[in-house]
């Protein structure tokens, strides 16, 4: 265990400024999260580096589609999480106690390296409350060209996320609903910390963002038009990710109908440039240029392939193309 960062005393505690939970935390307990604790006195982390899968994945399973696509990228998970959501779909690691082992900085940016990964990518998990972890390996990943990349909830204070961006080469930030009232009652925290994350990251470094869509919870066709408008408000060509509920952990209401994800789908394309379907096997998932259609990146079984991109632009009609090769 290491001393965290980003926090304070406060009478006969600590209080946590990582995220916005902005824990009390009392002697010898824990964060809503579980790795960060009052340890006589300090705020430790309890969980650096202590990593409960650690696997090679393709870019697109993050899911990443605009950042070096077809490549694959070294994954590390730990445990824990600074929400609670009903429908969490890695609660064994988020909410659960399970195996770890530790591994350095160092040794996990060898093991990237001697793998020929594009980088690291904290994910599985939320990586966020391990942010001491994240921020020394990212040092060590940057002296050898290789990719940092989170997957993550976006649920973090501006300060501790500024200090980090500048490290920081990709984003996937799960944004789970597009109502305070979501948040509240289905994830246990808040939308406005996540939207400002988004508005942060952006032009900071490549995002994009995930949204799970729960069949009579988060899908409203005025609810969407809002997450909608709000990612073209930052950019059109953000990467919109709709991926399908299937019940899980707390939540057993039936899986999202698959029509439904397609009509969102069509929705969104009125207001952004790129959205992709998730958890749907037969979805069409290949990139196409947002002028003139033509096929850019192919995606299929056989694997990922560019198709009709050359210097950044679209071979038919030349118009730039958000991707990251």
């Amino acid at each position: 265990m290491i001393e965290a960062r980003f926090y304070s005393k406060e009478g006969q505690g600590l209080r946590c400024k990582l995220c916005p939970n902005l824990c009390f935390i009392e002697e010898g307990e824990a964060g809503v999260c579980r790795v960060r604790v009052n340890s006589k006195g300090k705020l430790v982390a309890r969980g650096y580096g202590e990593a409960s899968a650690i696997a090679m994945d393709p870019m697109e399973k993050k899911p990443l589609y605009h950042f070096y696509p077809g490549s694959e990228i070294l994954s590390i998970g730990g445990l824990g999480c600074n929400l609670k959501c009903n429908f969490c779909q890695n609660w064994r690691i988020a909410h659960n106690k399970t195996k770890t082992r530790f591994i350095s900085p160092e040794n996990l940016v060898a093991l990237a390296k001697g793998r020929n990964s594009r980088g690291i990518a904290f994910t599985y998990n939320e990586p966020i409350i391990n942010y001491e972890y994240i921020l020394d390996t990212a040092f060590s990943a940057r002296d050898l060209d290789l990719k940092v990349v989170l997957i993550t909830n976006g649920y973090i204070m501006q300060e501790p996320l500024k200090e980090l961006l500048p490290l920081v080469d990709a984003m996937n930030i799960d944004v789970k609903g597009f109502t305070q009232d979501y948040y509240r009652d289905i994830c246990g925290g808040s939308l406005h910390p996540v939207k400002r994350t988004a508005e942060t990251a952006a032009g900071r470094c490549h995002i994009e963002l995930t949204t799970l869509i729960v069949g009579g919870y988060n899908d409203g066709m005025e609810v969407m038009e809002g997450l909608f408008s709000w990612v073209k408000g930052i950019d059109p060509n953000i990467v919109l990710h709709l991926s399908r509920y299937f019940p899980n952990y707390k939540m057993d209401s039936p899986a999202t109908p698959v029509s439904d994800m397609i009509s969102l789908k069509e929705l969104g394309k009125e207001y952004l440039n790129y959205i992709y379907l998730g958890n749907i096997a037969e979805s069409d998932n290949n990139t196409y240029c947002h002028s003139c259609g033509n096929l850019l990146v192919s995606r299929d079984l056989f694997g990922v392939n560019l198709k009709g991109i050359v210097q950044g632009k679209c071979n038919n009609c030349e118009t730039p193309i958000p991707i990251v090769l």
